[in-house]
């Protein structure tokens, strides 16, 4: 397994197009995770009667448990950046035959496919840890008090923000997979939330109950939006078995298609 990561990975670190996407998305990822403390009180400084509205330094955005979800569901909102980079990565190995190259010295393409897997799961693990670690220390930063154990109350949530990240990627190398074009992928990815909204507003009134089940919905169910607690609206702050059931299976048929037609493939 780590011979495969390592075949893929060498092809990525003399991209240069890698690191200038990784990059962006990391640094995005850091800044945007860490600032939102400074933006409300941007805010507060900016719009007239804002502050004086809002005490902002009482708003615990940042302040245990709170954070492990804030954080969490905030850093799924980037994860279309690197998906862009798996992407950019899948369709130039058929772009540039180097799929090709790969399989005539002896990679199956089995192999080839868990190589990509096994970077979407690098990926995916790294962004999890940075996360984790911008939490832990803006919560130290801001958090008045750290009361063990209630303070770790949530850190479910990055377990599940990495299946979470690792379901898009591996998304990603699906749409990537069939349809072989760098450009007509990343539109259709970018877009993809897009249409599965009009689906589901369209079909929900005839069977009502499915919306979860559906691929995208089931991705960003893992870490369910947040913030509706500071309006005093009750929402769910802890991870569900079927919330990770409905993924892992998702995810599992992402990579099983983006095989089924990588082994039909003419490459």
């Amino acid at each position: 397994m780590l011979h495969l990561l390592k075949i893929d990975l060498k092809k990525l670190i003399d991209y240069r197009t890698f690191w200038i996407i990784c990059g962006l998305y990391f640094f995005t990822l850091i800044l945007g995770a860490a600032s939102g403390m400074e933006f409300l009180k941007w805010l507060g400084r900016t719009i007239e009667g804002f502050g004086q509205n809002i005490n902002i330094n009482r708003i615990p955005l940042y302040h245990f448990p709170d954070i492990w979800q804030n954080l969490a569901w905030s850093a799924g909102l980037l994860k279309l950046g690197i998906a862009i980079m798996v992407v950019i990565s899948i369709t130039n190995e058929f772009t540039y035959r180097t799929i090709r190259q790969n399989v005539i010295d002896g990679l199956s393409r089995e192999q080839f496919l868990i190589s990509k897997m096994l970077t979407n799961l690098l990926l995916s693990a790294v962004s999890m840890v940075l996360v984790f670690l911008i939490a832990v220390v803006t919560g130290l930063i801001y958090s008045p008090v750290f009361d063990y154990p209630y303070g770790f109350t949530g850190i479910a949530f990055y377990p599940a923000y990495f299946l979470e990240v690792f379901a898009f990627l591996s998304f990603a190398l699906m749409l990537g997979v069939l349809l072989q074009r760098s450009g007509l992928t990343i539109v259709l990815l970018l877009n993809s939330y897009l249409i599965e909204l009009i689906i589901k507003e369209n079909i929900d009134n005839y069977i009502p109950g499915v919306v979860p089940f559906f691929p995208l919905e089931s991705i960003m169910n893992l870490v369910p939006l947040p913030f509706a607690r500071y309006a005093f609206q009750e929402i769910r702050d802890y991870v569900t078995f079927g919330s990770i059931a409905i993924a892992l299976v998702w995810t599992f048929l992402f990579n099983y298609f983006a095989y089924l037609k990588l082994k039909k493939s003419d490459i």
